[in-house]
């Protein structure tokens, strides 16, 4: 993971309508940089409703929520049609992000060991430095520690 206190990798990427969105777009908000392994499974499906579910909530503090994962562009917009996702999904099929954000690693399942996301969370500052760096993050407790966080619980 990269470290807090670091300047957040700029980046551009495409939404779920092929729109470029780049990190710099949101200097003076908060950022909620959560990156998941795969649109429609049971762990990124519970995740993003959670994120959606607690939208209004970072929206009030000054905070926008962005998922990204290498799933295509037409993928995210399925997955955002199905579940009313109100936040940006991000594609990034070429890794580029994901390998800057560190969270593209090894892991292993029933002895398998692949290349994958590891879902993780940053949270970036109004000047684009990361002050919460998140491995590992359980998809059902993501949004709500985060939250908890933001308002100084």
């Amino acid at each position: 993971m990269l470290e807090v206190g670091t300047k957040a990798p700029a980046f551009t990427l495409p939404d779920k309508d092929g729109n470029p969105v780049s990190l710099s777009d949101f200097l003076g908000k908060k950022v909620v940089l959560y990156f998941y392994p795969r649109d429609n499974t049971p762990g990124c499906t519970r995740e993003a409703q959670a994120f959606a579910a607690a939208n209004g909530d970072f929206q009030a503090l000054n905070t926008v929520v962005i998922g990204i994962s290498k799933d295509s562009e037409a993928s995210h917009r399925k997955f955002a049609e199905k579940y009313g996702l109100p936040f940006l999904l991000l594609s990034d099929q070429e890794l580029t992000v994901l390998q800057a954000y560190e969270v593209w690693q090894e892991k292993k399942l029933y002895g398998k060991v692949s290349m994958g996301v590891v879902r993780s969370t940053y949270l970036i500052d109004e000047e684009g430095v990361i002050v919460k760096a998140m491995p590992k993050v359980k998809p059902d407790t993501n949004a709500g520690e985060l939250l908890a966080f933001l308002q100084g619980k």
